[in-house]
C-alpha cells in the first residue's frame, strides 16, 4: 500500500494537505492537515540550538585558536631561548658587561636598537661589546663562539625584547 499526501500552498509559511493518494488513488481528507514550516522551523531551531552551539563551542579553540594564543607561545619559547642564550649578560634586562646598553626601553631608544628589526640585527651580527648569534654571522671574532641562532630562534628573541621591553621587564618565566 502506498501512501502519499498532496499538499497546496496557502502561504509560503503554512501548508494544507487536503488529499491523499492510496494505491494510485486520490481521495480528500476529511479533516485537512495544516503544516506550519515557520512553527517547525523554530521548534527544531530551538530544541537544536543549544547542544549545536555548545559543539562550536568546545571546538573552536582548536579550529580557531585565539591570536593571544599564539603569542603567548611565542613569547614562552621567546622566553626558553632568552634563558639559554642571554641571560648570562643581560638578567632581567640589564647588561652586567656594558650597563649603558640595557634591555630597557629608554637604552634601547638611546642606543637605535628599539625596534623588534633592529633587535634582530643586532642579535644576529652583534654590536660592541655584545657578539652576534646568527648562523651566518661575519666576521669570526665579532661572533659568538657558542652555539648559533637559526633565523627563527632570533626573531622569537627579538619578540621577546621588545615585548619585555615595553614591559618593563617583568618576571621572566618559561612555564
Amino acid at each position: 500500500m502506498s501512501l502519499l499526501l498532496s499538499c497546496a500552498s496557502a502561504r509560503t509559511s503554512n501548508l494544507f494537505c487536503s488529499s491523499q493518494k492510496v494505491n494510485g488513488r486520490e481521495r480528500d481528507l476529511k479533516y485537512p492537515i495544516p503544516l506550519n514550516h515557520n512553527k517547525d522551523l523554530n521548534f527544531l531551531i530551538k530544541k537544536l540550538a543549544p547542544p549545536l552551539t555548545a559543539v562550536l563551542l568546545a571546538v573552536s579553540p582548536f579550529c580557531f585558536p585565539p591570536e593571544s594564543l599564539g603569542q603567548t607561545l611565542d613569547i614562552q619559547r621567546g622566553a626558553t631561548l632568552f634563558n639559554r642564550a642571554c641571560i648570562g649578560c643581560h638578567d632581567t634586562g640589564g647588561n652586567i658587561i656594558q650597563p649603558g646598553a640595557t634591555l630597557f626601553t629608554k637604552d634601547l631608544e638611546r642606543n637605535g636598537v628599539d625596534t623588534e628589526e633592529e633587535i634582530y640585527r643586532v642579535t644576529y651580527f652583534g654590536k660592541g661589546r655584545m657578539p652576534g648569534f646568527g648562523e651566518k654571522c661575519t666576521p669570526r671574532g665579532q661572533c659568538t663562539f657558542g652555539p648559533r641562532l637559526q633565523d627563527e630562534e632570533i626573531k622569537l628573541l627579538a619578540e621577546f625584547v621588545k615585548f619585555q621591553a615595553d614591559q618593563g621587564w617583568p618576571n621572566v618565566s618559561t612555564d
